[in-house]
């Protein structure tokens, strides 16, 4: 694992420095391997990293796009990180609509739904079971409890290790999300991560030692590059 810590001096640095790293990265996967994969993460903090790659004049039918975690709700709910994305990006670019691969959330039984997922992610890679594929680039975010994706402290998800997609639950809810091995397959993990309430967080991911399944970003240690892109207001302590 290549891993990397960098501190941005405000969300506009931070957003700027995400964009460069994956459009190296898409421009490195696309010449070696004829397309590009990543997933995405939900949340406030890359929306507009989304709205700048939507700008940006690339090869779109050689762009497959994923999620790392979705609400299990419609895809037109105002809560689905699919809305989002295709909002401030995917609506408004020529990617087809087949290089789009959104979680399924219409079933009635959500870890029918992940099975289902799973075997359209083996599909699409050409996996087996055995295998976890590898994706180009998974974005992560953190939330201020240290879950990652849809893997919250102290919760079943966190103890699957031989699936690529299980179901995650916070406050009652479920989601489908990756699970933190398939994270670890991809040839890169960007966690993007701002705001003054991840410090104790990320006081307790970066730290020698601590409970991985209180602070569940801790289990993210990917077999490729793993860059953490904080802002200031994350970051300052961690550099001071």
């Amino acid at each position: 694992m290549s891993k990397n810590i960098e501190v941005l001096s405000d969300k506009n640095a931070l957003i700027a420095r995400a964009l460069q790293l994956i459009l190296s990265r898409m421009k490195t996967a696309i010449q070696q391997r004829g397309l590009f994969t990543i997933a995405l993460s939900g949340g406030s903090t890359p929306k507009p990293l989304y709205e700048v790659i939507a700008q940006q004049q690339l090869p779109w039918d050689k762009i497959h796009v994923f999620w790392g975690d979705e609400r299990y709700v419609p895809p037109h709910h105002p809560d689905s990180n699919q809305l989002m994305a295709r909002n401030v990006w995917l609506s408004k670019v020529g990617i087809p609509e087949e290089n789009i691969h959104s979680m399924p959330t219409n079933d009635s039984e959500p870890r029918i739904a992940a099975a289902k997922y799973e075997q359209h992610l083996q599909d699409f890679f050409r996996s087996t079971s055995e295998n976890f594929p590898a994706l180009d680039i998974v974005l992560l975010g953190m939330g201020d409890d240290a879950h990652t994706a849809s893997l919250f402290p102290q919760t079943e998800a966190l103890s699957v290790d031989n699936r690529l997609i299980t179901v995650g639950h916070k406050d009652g809810n479920m989601r489908l999300t990756f699970t933190y091995p398939f994270i670890n397959a991809a040839r890169c993990v960007m966690f993007i991560v701002g705001g003054v309430n991840k410090r104790s967080a990320l006081a307790k991911v970066f730290a020698p030692e601590a409970d991985n399944y209180q602070y569940p970003s801790r289990l993210i240690k990917p077999q490729g590059e793993l860059w953490w892109l904080l802002d200031e207001a994350a970051g300052s302590e961690l550099t001071s």
